[in-house]
C-alpha cells in the first residue's frame, strides 16, 4: 500500500476514533450505528455482483432475452468454450491473491469465526466478487448467495479490524454481513438474519442477533432503492387442496433428504478428485471443470449459471416429469464440477433448482394420480426447494422461512415445515454434517458438537493432572488393600509392580465383593489379582475432551496419566472433577477477557468487569491530582492498593493504548486508567477522582 494511501487511512481512522470517543456511546448505540453502516455495504455489494454477473454473461453468450434464452441461442462452441475460459481466468486469480475464495465460501466465513475470532482479509471480498461473477457468468453451476455471504462477512470483518473491535463484537460484524448479503440477494431480510444466527453464528441471543436483523433490513432497503421491490422468483398461487395432501408432502420430504444427501456425498468426492487424485497445477483446475460443463450443457443448457429461469418453468409445471428429474441428477454433478474443481460460487441456488426440479417431477406424478387431492407441480416445487436447502444446510428455520419469505402466503406454512422438518431429521441421520460443516470436519474444525468441545481441546493434560497419585503395590495382601482404599481420598487406586511400572486400576468397587469374605482372603488374596487390567491411559500431551472420551467409555472416574514413550511408567492420575474445574476457568478467562477487551476498545466509563469475589477491574478518567505526577511519584498501589493495568492516552494523534505503562509516566488530563483490585479500594480512589 502506497505511504499516501496508509496516511489517509490512519488519519479517517484517528477521526473515527475520536468521535467515538467524543461521543461516549453506549455499547447498543455503537452496534446499531455499525449494523447500518455493515448493512448498506452489504446490499450495495450485492447489488455489485448482479451487475457483475450479468456483464460477464453478455459478454459471454449472444442474445438480448434471459439467461437461458441467451445461452441456447449461442453456437455449440461458444456453450462449450465460455465456461473453460472462464476457468483460465479464476483459477490463477484465486490461487495468486485470495485462496478462501475457492469453492462456495460459506465453510471460510465459519472457519474465520472460529479460529481468528472472526478476521477475514479485506481482498477476499473484491476477489470473491470478480470470481464469482466470472464463473457464473460464463456458465459454471454455481450461485451467487454463497459469494454474497462470504463479501458481506469480509467487508464486516474489515470494518471491525480498521475499528480494532473485540472479538464478540467482530463475530457480531460478520454475522451482521453475512446477513446482508442473503437478504440482498432473495429480498428477505427475515431469512438473512436467521441464516446468520442459525448457521453462521449459532447464537439468537439479543445483543448480537439484534444488529444483526437492522443489518439484514438495511441491506434490503438498499436493494429495494437501486433494484425494486423484486421478487426472487415468479411464484405462483399456492392452495391446500386437502389435509390428506400433507401425506404426499411428507414423502417429499424424505426425497428432498436424500437429494440433499447425494448433493453433499458427490460435491466432497468432487472436491477430493480434483484436490487429491487430479495431477495439474491448481490454478488449471477449473478450466478443466470449465470444459466439463460446456460439453454437458449441449445436451442439458438448464444447469449452466444459477438456473433462475429453470426454476420459474419448474414453479409453473412447464417442464415434463422425467426432465426435471433427469436435471435433479445433472445439477449435482454440475455444481460438483464446479466447484470441486476450483470455480467460485455458492451452494444455496442450486439447491434451490434441485429441489423445484424435484418437486415438479413429483408433484407431476402425485397430481397425475391424485388429482383431486393434489395441488398441481408447482406447489411441489416451491415446497421442495425449502426441503432441499434444509436437507444441505441443516438449517430448517432459515428454509422455512427464505421460501415463506418469497410467496408471502401463510397457506405454504404447512406443507413446508413439513417437507423442510423430515427432510432436516432424514438429512442428518444421513450425514451428521451439513453442507457447510463437513469442509470443516475435514479440516479437523469442530462445530457440530458446540464450543465446548474446542474449548475443552484447548486444555491439554500437563496443565490438570494431579503428579503425586495414591498407588497401591500389586503384592498388597487384602487387608492392605481395604484399609488404603477406605482411607484413600480418591475413588481409584493405580497398582503398580516392583519396578513401579502401572499394571491395573483398583477401587471400592472391585473391592466390596470380597469383603465378607476378609479373614479368609486376608493373606491369600493380592491386589494384581483383583485389580482391572484393561484400562485406558493419557499422556500429558493429550487434550481434555479426549481425557472425557475415555472416562465416558470406560465408566471411572479417573484416568492414569502415563510417559508419552513409556507406557507403563506412572506420571499421575487426572480426574474427572479436575477437567471440569480447568474448563470452567478457562470459560470465565475468556469471558473475562472479551469483556474487557470490549471495556478498553471504546470509552465505558464506570463499567466494570468482576473477575473474582470482592475483585473488579474497571476503567476511570485521570484524577484531577493525578495530572502532572508520574506513576512512581503517585505510587498508586501502596496508597490504595490498586494497580494500573494500562493508560488510554489520548493526545492528538489519537487514542493510544500503553499495556503495563512505564513507572516514569506522567499524566495528563485526557487520559484514562484501567485498574485492577478489590472493589471498596476502587471506590475509594473513585471518591478522590
Amino acid at each position: 500500500m502506497p505511504d499516501s494511501v496508509k496516511y489517509i487511512v490512519r488519519r479517517v481512522s484517528r477521526l473515527i476514533f475520536r468521535f467515538v470517543e467524543k461521543a461516549k456511546m453506549t455499547e447498543h448505540t455503537f452496534m446499531i450505528i455499525m449494523a447500518l453502516i455493515i448493512g448498506t455495504l452489504g446490499g450495495f455489494g450485492a447489488i455489485a455482483i448482479r451487475v457483475m454477473i450479468k456483464w460477464f454473461s453478455s459478454l459471454s453468450f449472444y442474445g438480448n432475452g434471459s439467461v437461458l434464452e441467451n445461452i441456447m441461442s449461442s453456437p455449440w462452441y461458444i456453450v462449450i468454450a465460455a465456461p473453460m475460459v472462464g476457468g483460465l481466468i479464476v483459477g490463477p486469480l484465486i490461487y495468486f491473491f485470495a485462496r478462501e475464495a475457492k469453492g462456495h465460501g460459506v465453510p471460510e466465513v465459519m472457519q474465520a469465526l472460529i479460529m481468528k475470532g472472526g478476521t477475514i482479509r479485506p481482498r477476499v471480498a473484491f476477489i470473491k466478487a470478480l470470481a464469482s461473477s466470472i464463473t457464473i457468468g460464463t456458465g459454471g453451476s454455481a450461485g451467487r448467495e454463497g459469494p454474497m455471504v462470504q463479501i458481506g462477512a469480509s467487508l464486516g470483518s474489515t470494518i471491525g479490524r480498521f475499528l480494532r473491535v473485540s472479538p464478540t463484537r467482530m463475530k457480531t460484524f460478520v454475522g451482521c454481513g453475512a446477513a446482508a448479503g442473503i437478504a440482498a440477494a432473495f429480498n428477505a431480510p427475515v431469512a438473512g438474519a436467521l441464516f446468520s444466527a442459525e448457521i453462521l453464528l449459532g447464537d439468537f441471543a439479543f445483543s448480537q442477533f439484534s444488529p444483526i436483523v437492522i443489518s439484514s433490513v438495511m441491506a434490503t432497503v438498499v436493494s429495494h432503492k437501486f433494484e425494486g421491490n423484486f421478487a426472487a422468483f415468479q411464484v405462483p398461487e399456492y392452495q391446500l387442496l386437502s389435509t390428506y395432501e400433507l401425506l404426499f408432502y411428507f414423502v417429499l420430504g424424505v426425497l428432498c433428504a436424500f437429494v440433499a444427501y447425494a448433493f453433499i456425498k458427490v460435491l466432497y468426492f468432487s472436491e477430493d478428485l480434483f484436490d487429491n487424485r487430479f495431477k495439474i497445477p491448481e490454478y488449471l483446475k477449473p478450466a478443466v471443470g470449465g470444459l466439463a460443463i460446456g460439453l454437458m450443457a449441449l445436451g442439458a443448457p438448464q444447469i449452466m449459471g444459477m438456473g433462475f429461469d429453470s426454476i420459474d418453468n419448474a414453479l409453473h409445471g412447464n417442464i415434463v416429469w422425467y426432465m426435471a428429474l433427469l436435471f435433479v441428477f445433472y445439477k449435482i454433478a454440475a455444481t460438483a464440477i464446479t466447484l470441486g474443481s476450483g470455480g467460485s460460487g455458492g451452494i444455496f441456488a442450486p439447491s434451490l433448482f434441485m429441489g423445484a426440479m424435484l418437486g415438479c417431477a413429483f408433484g407431476w406424478l402425485v397430481h397425475g394420480s391424485f388429482p383431486g387431492i393434489a395441488a398441481a407441480p408447482g406447489a411441489y416445487a416451491l415446497v421442495a426447494m425449502g426441503g432441499v436447502v434444509a436437507g444441505t444446510t441443516h438449517a430448517p428455520i432459515t428454509a422455512i422461512i427464505i421460501v415463506f419469505e418469497l410467496t408471502n402466503d401463510y397457506h405454504i406454512i404447512l406443507p413446508l415445515m413439513i417437507t423442510c422438518i423430515i427432510s432436516t431429521v432424514i438429512s442428518t441421520k444421513l450425514s451428521r454434517e451439513s453442507i457447510y460443516t463437513l469442509k470443516l470436519v475435514h479440516r479437523n474444525i469442530q462445530l457440530k458438537d458446540g464450543a465446548e468441545i474446542n474449548v475443552m481441546k484447548s486444555i491439554f493434560v500437563k496443565d490438570v493432572y494431579t503428579p503425586h497419585a495414591e498407588t497401591i503395590a500389586a503384592c498388597s495382601n487384602f487387608n492392605e488393600i481395604v484399609n488404603m482404599v477406605i482411607a484413600g481420598k480418591d475413588p481409584h487406586f493405580p497398582v503398580i509392580d516392583r519396578q513401579s511400572r502401572l499394571t491395573g486400576i483398583l477401587s471400592l468397587n472391585d473391592v466390596k465383593d470380597h469383603l465378607f469374605d476378609r479373614d479368609v482372603l486376608q493373606n491369600v488374596l493380592i491386589a494384581a489379582d483383583i485389580a482391572v487390567t484393561e484400562f485406558e491411559t493419557v499422556t500429558p500431551e493429550d487434550n481434555c475432551q479426549t481425557v472425557l472420551e475415555k472416562i465416558g467409555s470406560s465408566n471411572l472416574e479417573g484416568l492414569p496419566v502415563v510417559h508419552p514413550r513409556r507406557s507403563r511408567t506412572l506420571m499421575g492420575m487426572i480426574w474427572r472433577r479436575d477437567v471440569l474445574k480447568a474448563y470452567n476457568k478457562e470459560i470465565e478467562r475468556r469471558d473475562i477477557t472479551s469483556s474487557f477487551a470490549s471495556r478498553i476498545t471504546m470509552k465505558n466509563i464506570d463499567q466494570s468487569v468482576h473477575f473474582m469475589e470482592g475483585y473488579a477491574i474497571t476503567e476511570i478518567p485521570v484524577p484531577n491530582w493525578f495530572v502532572g505526577k508520574s506513576i512512581r511519584e503517585l505510587n498508586v498501589r501502596a496508597r490504595f492498593g490498586v494497580d494500573i493495568l494500562l493508560i488510554r492516552v489520548n493526545d492528538q494523534e489519537g487514542p493510544k493504548i500503553k499495556a503495563i505503562p512505564d513507572p516514569d509516566y506522567v499524566f495528563s488530563f485526557k487520559d484514562s486508567l484501567v485498574i485492577a483490585g478489590e472493589i471498596g479500594k476502587i471506590n475509594l480512589l473513585k471518591s478522590r477522582s
